[in-house]
């Protein structure tokens, strides 16, 4: 095991000049994440100076087998924490030979809004709280529970510590580290209510950069977890009775919002997300009827409601924000396995650019 430990950790520069890339992309499910990699000829910094790359979409779920080519263009590229070195991750969009985005490209729609010129002076900001769960991989229950059984009730599991109320903590730190090494603006991580339901933070992340983040630290996330022999669940409401779902609360602010008189602009905006509010939960992830219940931390999916400090609503604005005249807020309806171009751009859009 130690030679091949060697090899895997080879630092490559010091007998060649090229790199391996990492091409990362989203299949046909909207949430699986691809990738496989390709030898450069030397280290690239800007993602329009890599190549264009085909695979078979016939084996992803995003076109048939006797036209299956589907081609990644590349558009953020990472440190790869794996491989180190000059090596990089490539955040890919996917489109058919015709140049037309596939249907699973939410990027490409993401991105026109997050270019319009009204979008751009606002400078819209992102803080996106990925909550997810580990599970046991022969099992599928989550980490740290009794096979077939389940813990104490929740209540010492939020951001606590010891054997008996954390786990899975080795796997947080080094996908912590990971982000970091990569370049991800990873800004926090804790234990989150139920056990074995952990969250990281992304942010703040401008326009579209904040998808591309999550994305990426999502598979660096599911990278660890292979190694580390347990499964990553985005699933919003994992285990069904008396125990937290996972979102992914989004904090959202534009410049107008961050300036003086900002408070203003905030409250029309979320009047904006209330008159839009059945067109935001449908595109906000699968299965968040489980989780928004009106209990555990959640509004109920039928009713909008906001409020200053209140983790029962459907958008939270912070006492600082109410203090200060200006800030930020926090939609917190997004599940845990919501599409952050998706999410994102719907935001902007609906704050920025929808005149009701």
């Amino acid at each position: 095991m130690s030679v091949l430990s060697d090899l895997i950790n080879l630092n490559l520069s010091d007998t060649t000049e090229k790199v391996i890339a990492e091409y990362i992309w989203i299949g046909g499910s909207g949430l699986d994440l691809r990738s496989k990699a390709r030898t450069l000829s030397g280290p690239v910094n800007d993602p329009s100076k890599l190549p264009k790359w085909t695979y078979d979409g016939s084996s992803t779920g995003q076109a048939a087998g006797n036209d299956s080519e589907v081609v990644l263009h590349p558009q953020a590229i990472f440190k790869d924490p794996f491989r180190k070195g000059n090596n990089i991750l490539v955040m890919c969009d996917t489109y058919a030979p015709s140049g037309a985005p596939l249907v699973s490209n939410k990027r490409h729609a993401a991105a026109k809004i997050f270019s319009h010129p009204d979008v751009v002076a606002e400078e819209p900001w992102y803080g996106i709280e990925q909550e997810y769960t580990l599970l046991q991989k022969d099992t599928n229950w989550p980490l740290g529970w009794p096979i077939g059984g389940f813990p104490g009730p929740q209540g010492p599991y939020y951001c606590g510590n010891g054997a008996d109320k954390a786990f899975g903590r080795d796997i947080v730190d080094a996908h912590y580290k990971a982000c970091l090494y990569a370049g991800i603006n990873i800004s926090g991580v804790n234990a989150e209510v139920m056990p074995g339901q952990w969250e990281f933070q992304v942010g703040p992340a401008v326009g579209i950069s904040a998808g591309d983040e999550i994305w990426v630290a999502r598979y660096i996330l599911e990278r660890i977890t292979e190694m580390a022999g347990a499964v990553l669940s985005l699933d919003p409401k994992p285990v069904k009775g008396d125990w937290n779902g996972a979102g992914a609360h989004t904090n959202y602010s534009t410049k107008s919002m961050r300036n003086d008189g900002g408070y203003e602009v905030i409250k029309k905006a979320i009047a904006n997300l209330e008159k839009k509010h059945k067109e935001h939960i449908a595109a906000y992830g699968e299965g968040n009827e489980r989780r928004l219940t009106g209990r555990h931390e959640t509004a109920d999916i039928n009713t909008f409601l906001w409020g200053v400090a209140n983790r029962g609503a459907s958008v939270r604005v912070g006492r600082d924000t109410e203090k200060a005249g200006k800030g930020y807020f926090e939609d917190r309806r997004p599940a845990s396995n919501m599409d952050p171009y998706v999410v994102t751009s719907m935001i902007a859009e609906t704050t920025i650019l929808w005149k009701p």
